[in-house]
């Protein structure tokens, strides 16, 4: 191979790099497009895609415009069913800082009212 030939023309260019190697911020605009259960399977693929399947501006675009309003029902579902009120729903500590994909989980999983004769 001369001086100014590419490493990709010769054989030892392959390889040295993978699909492991993109930075999140480049992976993470593509999630937008996928839908969640998408996006919880290639977050499997590797690292960065596993930490930008994780990020906040991916899960923002799930959330229904009014996931505050019911992100509160929910938790006030969670404290109801809750025999202390430490303990969240699903098992895990409460936690005032929760991230969007946790928000959407939680308003993935059913919630009870009307004192558990109802689930929503």
């Amino acid at each position: 191979m001369g001086a100014g030939a590419s490493s990709l023309e010769g054989s030892e260019g392959w390889g040295q790099t993978s699909l492991g190697d993109m930075p999140e911020s480049c992976v993470a605009p593509v999630l937008l497009y996928l839908d969640p259960p998408e996006i919880c399977l290639v977050a499997r693929l590797n690292r960065a895609f596993r930490g930008a399947a994780s990020a906040d501006c991916v899960w923002a675009t799930k959330l229904p415009a009014n996931y505050r309003y019911l992100a509160a029902l929910a938790a006030a579902a969670d404290d109801d069913s809750s025999s202390d009120g430490s303990v969240e729903g699903n098992g895990r500590c409460s936690s005032s800082v929760a991230t969007k994909k946790e928000k959407y989980a939680r308003l993935c999983r059913p919630t009870p009212f009307d004192r558990g004769t109802k689930v929503a």
